[in-house]
């Protein structure tokens, strides 16, 4: 069977927010990305080359379809066309099941670019934080530039969309932790293992209602001290740098 237009054209159409919730449909591009997404996911659709197919016979979907590279240039996303991509059904995960008494997650403020977004999501995985909670103007999730910059780690990582005043508010009983330029040194100051760690947007960083909301104000310093360095760091560095340190002291605290 060769790939029709109108499956092109919807697969094309993915591309815009508005009909990934009209289908509630998302696409993945390479054979990492859609393997593990299909451990995890319901996959509506794969497309991919004879020699994947032939290779990977056990691999399952509602419809699995035999493509030339000239196919898959057509429906691809990326400059270079991959040897397979799947159309995944979202996931919906339930808000109510994070246990922040006993874990740590993260909460996004605002993050506008989807690059900064995906490589937050395989942040987190990599450090074992399993919960990430965005605003409602956070870039969205499916984005395909969103999807392919998780690297898979959006099978694992579950991301929720929220208004976050109202969900920080109910949980101010909680360590909930935020870099700022006049926070403590985050290498001298107590980390717990639970809670919140709430990053800001790319050009405003924490909004002001939610940084009410923060009880821990962390700083992570410059080197050397008094140095004439940059105005701030890429949200996902800064979050890389923040999760490193607290899963650190954690291992401390372990062991």
């Amino acid at each position: 069977m060769s790939l029709s237009k109108s499956k092109i054209k919807y697969i094309r159409s993915l591309n815009e927010k508005k009909f990934r919730n009209e289908y509630n449909t998302f696409v993945a591009e390479g054979t990492k990305l859609v393997f593990d997404l299909l451990a995890n996911c319901r996959c509506q659709l794969i497309i991919a080359l004879p020699s994947i197919l032939s290779a990977h016979p056990e691999l399952k979907a509602e419809e699995v379809i035999t493509v030339d590279e000239k196919e898959l240039k057509k429906a691809t996303f990326l400059k270079t066309a991959p040897q397979i991509m799947g159309v995944f059904y979202r996931p919906s995960p339930e808000i109510e099941k994070i246990d922040p008494d006993t874990q740590l997650s993260l909460v996004l403020d605002g993050i506008q670019d989807p690059g900064n977004l995906g490589a937050i999501v395989r942040i987190a995985d990599w450090f074992g934080i399993e919960h990430i909670i965005c605003s409602y103007d956070t870039a969205d999730i499916f984005n395909p530039k969103t999807v392919q910059a998780t690297m898979g780690a959006i099978a694992r990582i579950k991301v929720f969309y929220t208004d976050i005043i109202d969900f920080l508010q109910q949980q101010s009983h909680l360590p909930v932790y935020g870099t700022f330029l006049e926070g403590d040194d985050i290498y001298s100051t107590p980390l717990s293992n639970n809670g919140f760690i709430v990053m800001g947007s790319e050009g405003k960083g924490i909004g002001r209602e939610a940084e009410k909301l923060i009880n821990r104000k962390l700083f992570i310093p410059n080197f050397p001290e008094g140095r004439a360095t940059s105005e701030s760091l890429n949200v996902a560095t800064a979050t890389a740098i923040t999760c490193a340190e607290f899963r650190r002291r954690a291992k401390q605290d372990f062991f």
